[in-house]
């Protein structure tokens, strides 16, 4: 099972952009429960990000709502940001 650390900045955005809005709200819960018992789950899409963003990685919680997130160990992730597709990348 992955550990899940939220970066200070992930809580904000997460309370300015998910906290409210129900139906993404669950698509997140649903994600991050898939995602901490299996990372690289095809339903995620988790990739590794290149360019400004090489090191980092993403996965998909909506058609058009990623998170991105950093490996700190084997199994722990630090979440980074979440947005859609342009707010991310």
């Amino acid at each position: 099972m992955i550990k899940i650390v939220w970066d200070q900045g992930f809580k904000r955005i997460y309370k300015k952009k998910i906290k409210y809005n129900d139906e993404l709200k669950n698509k997140f819960w649903e994600a991050i429960t898939l995602f901490s018992k299996t990372p690289f789950n095809p339903r995620l899409k988790t990739h590794k990000l290149v360019g400004k963003l090489e090191g980092f990685w993403a996965f998909s919680i909506a058609y058009d709502h990623r998170v991105v997130f950093k490996f700190i160990e084997d199994n722990e992730v630090l979440l980074i940001d979440i947005g859609t597709h342009d707010e991310v990348y």
